[in-house]
This record gives C-alpha cells, sequence and structure tokens, in this order.
C-alpha cells in the first residue's frame, strides 16, 4: 500500500534544508507520496529508508530506463488508466529495426533517418528514441557486426537488442554495456539463460510471451529471481490483440497491482503489416492505449511526424502548461530603432508569435513575462498578466536601455489596458498590435516608432 505524506515525512531528517529544491520536508514527503519526487532526491536519508519507501510509493506500473547519461530513456511509472485522472508519466518510446537480414544500404538508410528526421515544436525537440536490433539468422558474428555498425552510426541511440540466444545476447550486452540495452528475447524456453545474462550485465530484460498467459508465466519467473526491470510483450501480432493485451495489462496493474504484468509494454506494428501507412495507424492506437515503446519496419517523416505529435499530446501534463523563460528575445538581430512587442510565456503562444515575428524579417525585440504558463487573456483575466506587472517586468530587464524609442506593442485582445500601461510606463506610447498572431507580418513591416 502506498504511503501518506505523514508517514513519509515521520522517516524525513526533518532539516528543511532546500537542499532538494523544495522547501521543506513536509512539502517534499507531499510530493513523494503524489509521485512527483523521487525519495532519493533528499541528500540525507538513509538507504534503508530509500529502500523501504522506494518500495511501497513504487508506482504499479515499474518506471524502466533504457540507455544512460543524457540521452537515458525512460518508461512506464504509469499510475492511472486516465489522463484525466492524474497524468501520464513518461512518453512512448519510438523504435526503428534493423535486422541481420537487410543489406548495409538498408541498415544505414535506417541509422541515416533514425538521425536526420528530428523536429522542435513549441521548445521540445521531438524524435524517434531506440533502434531495435535484430538477430534474424541465428549468425552471433553477423549480429554482433551490426550491433557494432549500429552503435558507430548513431551514437545517441538508446539500444534494443534481439535475440533468443543466451550466448549471443551476452555478447553484444558486452559490446554496448555502456548504453543500458533492453534485451529483448526471455521466452518459456530460455528465460533462466536470459535471466543471468540480464543479471550480469545489469541490463533490463524483454520478456515475449506466445499469449499474456504465457507471458505471465515468463515475468513471474524474472520476479522471482529478482529482477526488477522488466519489460513486457503479449506475443499479439494484430492490432485488436494488442489493443486488448493492453488495458488488460493495465488495468491488472492499476486496479489489482498485479506484479507480473505491472512493467511497461512493448508491440510491435513492423509485425503485423507491410504497409507503412497501417503500421502508422497501429502506432497511433497502441500508442494511446498503453505501450512503453513502439517498433517500426522504418521511418518517414510524413508518418514520424504526426506520431511524434501524438506522443507530444498524450504525455504533456495536462494540470502544468509548457512555459518558456521569462526574459527579452531578440529576433532578427534587432537594435536600438527596432519594435518592442510582449506577450505571455505560454509555449505555443511565444513560438507562434516568435515565427511569425522571424518570418517578417523585422529585427524586433520580444518580452516574454511569466504568467504560469497562461494565454494571454486567461493570464489577464487571472491577474498574472496586468499593466503593473509588465511595467514592473520592462524594467527589470532594462528595455529603455536597448531602445531609443517609447513604444510598446501589446497583444490586440489587450486593448483595454491601453490607457493603464501608460499611467503605469510615464513617457511611453502603447500601441495597440493585431489579434492573431498571423497578421503581425504586415503589421511590423509597416510600424515606425511614434513622434
Amino acid at each position: 500500500m502506498a504511503l501518506t505524506g505523514i508517514q513519509i515525512l515521520k522517516m524525513l531528517p526533518k532539516k528543511n534544508c532546500g537542499e532538494c529544491q523544495i522547501p521543506t520536508c513536509l512539502a517534499f514527503a507531499m510530493k513523494v507520496a503524489s509521485g512527483q519526487a523521487e525519495i532519493g532526491e533528499c541528500p540525507y536519508v538513509s538507504d534503508e529508508v530509500k529502500a523501504s519507501i522506494g518500495e511501497a510509493s513504487a508506482p504499479p506500473i515499474r518506471t524502466v530506463t533504457i540507455g544512460s547519461g543524457d540521452n537515458a530513456f525512460k518508461i512506464g511509472g504509469e499510475t492511472c488508466l486516465y489522463r484525466h485522472e492524474k497524468r501520464f508519466e513518461n512518453p512512448t518510446g519510438i523504435a526503428v529495426l534493423v535486422t541481420t537480414a537487410m543489406a548495409d544500404a538498408d541498415v544505414d538508410g535506417r541509422v541515416e533517418r533514425f538521425k536526420s528526421l528530428r523536429y522542435e515544436r513549441v521548445g521540445v525537440m521531438m524524435k524517434a528514441d531506440l533502434i531495435a536490433i535484430k538477430d534474424s539468422d541465428g549468425d552471433k558474428a553477423k549480429f554482433v557486426a551490426l550491433v557494432q555498425k549500429v552503435l558507430e552510426g548513431a551514437p545517441d541511440a538508446n539500444i534494443i537488442l534481439m535475440t533468443e540466444d543466451a550466448a549471443t545476447m551476452s555478447e553484444a550486452a558486452k559490446l554496448c554495456s555502456d548504453r543500458n540495452p533492453l534485451l529483448f528475447g526471455a521466452t518459456d524456453a530460455n528465460v533462466a539463460d536470459m535471466i543471468g545474462v540480464a543479471k550480469d550485465s545489469g541490463c533490463p530484460l524483454g520478456c515475449k510471451g506466445s499469449n499474456i498467459d504465457n507471458l505471465i508465466e515468463v515475468s513471474e519467473k524474472a520476479v522471482e529471481e529478482g529482477l526488477k526491470d522488466v519489460i513486457i510483450d503479449t506475443g499479439a501480432r494484430t492490432l485488436r490483440d494488442a489493443f486488448e493485451d493492453n488495458i488488460v495489462a493495465r488495468r491488472a496493474s492499476i486496479k489489482t497491482k498485479y506484479k507480473p504484468l505491472g512493467f511497461p509494454t512493448i508491440t510491435f506494428p513492423c509485425e503485423m503489416t507491410d504497409d507503412p501507412m497501417m503500421e502508422a495507424m497501429i502506432a497511433s492506437v497502441v500508442m494511446a492505449k498503453y505501450t512503453g515503446i513502439i517498433v517500426l519496419s522504418d521511418l518517414q517523416g510524413d508518418l514520424l511526424f504526426p506520431l511524434l505529435l501524438e506522443q507530444l499530446n498524450i504525455f504533456t501534463d495536462p494540470q502544468r502548461p509548457m512555459v518558456v523563460q521569462e526574459d527579452v528575445y531578440s529576433i532578427n538581430g534587432p537594435d536600438e530603432n527596432s519594435p518592442v512587442l510582449v506577450t505571455c510565456n505560454f509555449s505555443l503562444t511565444y513560438f507562434i508569435v516568435s515565427g511569425e515575428i522571424e518570418g517578417s524579417n523585422v529585427p524586433s525585440w520580444l518580452l516574454i513575462k511569466d504568467t504560469e504558463g497562461l494565454s494571454v487573456l486567461t493570464a489577464w483575466a487571472a491577474g498574472k498578466f496586468g499593466a503593473d506587472l509588465i511595467a514592473q517586468f520592462m524594467k527589470k530587464a532594462g528595455v529603455e536601455e536597448k531602445v531609443k524609442h517609447r513604444e510598446l506593442i501589446i497583444p490586440g485582445y489587450l486593448a483595454s489596458m491601453k490607457g493603464e500601461l501608460e499611467e503605469e510606463l510615464p513617457g511611453w506610447t502603447i500601441t495597440i498590435g493585431p489579434r492573431e498572431a498571423g497578421h503581425l507580418p504586415a503589421f511590423l513591416k509597416e510600424w515606425k516608432p511614434a513622434a
């Protein structure tokens, strides 16, 4: 049973030191209890307490890390069935498959697309996360050579090793041990040997069943042997079966804390169809219900980008808006005669407005005021984007030192604020900008400082 914040507080040192970046031990305990912080973030708690609290407060679906360092990729850690109940924790990973049966040119093409198909949206870099390397021939030397080729060609890729031969897996795992790969290939026929490889390497183990009941038998053996980092595959190779199995596993984990299914899942759209469009459609369905990793046969920009957008939308915390840092942003190389605009720090607003300004080719200063991620009108209504706060921010940011003129352009929806701002900023002219960001280029091209 999960511990309450008060129960966790009793086991903390109660220093209120703030070294965990949370001001008090009580607030820290509450965040640990709600799953928003890890007990290990407290530098003074004992190992015994870490173990006991960590076990008691662990999410019903274990968090598993693949990779290491800055490129480490986490899946699992989920605590709810529906996003509106709380939030989904770790985004579904997208992997591309390479096999020993492929020609070198095919492998090179997939690795190159893995590295090149990257998109920035609302300040987030969106890309595929993993490369799955499959032993299709049962040839150890060929598989190890392919692993080496991928390691050299994609230095930031997280790795999934796919083979059912324990000796082959062991050699490949040693080759890329610094990347902490997923060792996928434990079945009821080889689970004991695969558990040994996973223990020796310290890497997470992927368990595969012929169906969900068979998978439970395999994962139970892994759990009994003390393995904690496990990823599961029910063996489903149709959309309906994968959809149903993922829901069964999620419900069993969340509702009844059924440990053999309390792990992230992996699904293989690449083995369900030869049609890339259908493959992407299957991936989109299982991403929503509730796969931890999807493995695609190839990466195509027109199919990958929609999946990345879905990933971003599903796994953005609905209770915490995406924000950018409060600051004065220079766009297109502004100088002392360039226009000055102000808006809120909601990420989508910033990137739309800054994109339109950049597209206008008009050098401009863009003031981003911290509104706690609220949009312009919502922030104004909540008292977080008022004339007094904007004036304080402008003085703190030293805007008057950056420009000769004294004219500030405000969003068109805040026209009613014009008089208040002019009172707060004596000597400044407040100009009402367009209501829609798409009209900014034409507006800026015609703009001239007020006389």
